[in-house]
């Protein structure tokens, strides 16, 4: 009993759930599979993004994935959840969507740029952070080269793979200056598109534009969800002994 006990734990899924969205869909069997394959036993939650503009809403749980189906109905609770997640240690990945909005609340809480915006969120602003491809990836597979000594490639475990996408919109401008604040870009397309970002010195954070979730039928999981239940298993042991 205390076995199981220390390896389950409580994962806020953020997003607006919907039958429409695979990625949606997919997370039951994912959760299953990591029962059963890997005994990572994960109490998962549905946040929806407008919940999500609580400040304690993902307060207590041992990870944070904020999932895809953008544009959200409440962006600020999306960047809330970020924002605790990334300052309270708690692991974190976010995918497509979610990749978007972490970017957007480092850059905006951390780096100052208050005005940068979603081109999906607000066509009309004056400052993207975020915006449209030039080549649209929605249910397109690419090649992303990972960056050595990188947390990505320690979870994937190659310096090339190939992943599914199902997005039209991607970070662009001021990638120095997010570079500059901390945040480390590990992944990229082969023409040098930013793909993957990650936060050293966080016990996880990891964000992906492509969609690991929907690689291949979801019967075994892929390394970065993997990687995801592990840290939230380690997270509820380490807060299990705190409390001992």
């Amino acid at each position: 009993m205390t076995h199981t006990a220390a390896r389950t734990a409580r994962l806020a899924l953020v997003g607006d759930r919907s039958p429409n969205v695979a990625s949606h869909t997919r997370v039951p069997l994912l959760l299953d599979a990591l029962a059963g394959r890997d005994r990572l036993h994960l109490d998962a939650y549905w946040i929806p993004s407008q919940d999500a503009e609580a400040e304690d809403a993902v307060r207590g749980f041992d990870a944070v994935w904020v999932l895809p189906g953008s544009p959200y109905r409440s962006e600020s609770g999306v960047l809330t959840a970020v924002r605790t997640a990334r300052e309270e240690g708690i692991p974190f990945l976010g995918t497509c969507g979610g990749f978007q909005h972490a970017l957007l609340e480092f850059a905006r809480h951390v780096c100052g740029l208050t005005r940068v915006a979603h081109a999906e969120n607000d066509p009309g602003a004056d400052d993207f952070l975020i915006e449209p491809l030039a080549c649209s990836l929605v249910g397109h597979e690419a090649v992303v080269r990972i960056q050595p000594g990188s947390l990505a490639e320690a979870v994937i475990g190659s310096e090339r793979t190939v992943e599914r996408y199902f997005c039209a919109y991607g970070p662009s401008r001021h990638l120095d200056t997010l570079r500059a604040h901390g945040l480390r870009f590990t992944g990229h397309d082969e023409d040098g598109h930013v793909r993957i970002a990650e936060l050293p010195g966080h016990p996880f954070f990891l964000a992906t534009l492509f969609q690991p979730e929907l690689s291949g039928d979801g019967s075994r999981p892929h390394p970065v969800v993997r990687a995801l239940a592990r840290a939230a298993v380690g997270h509820a042991a380490r807060e299990a002994g705190l409390r001992a």
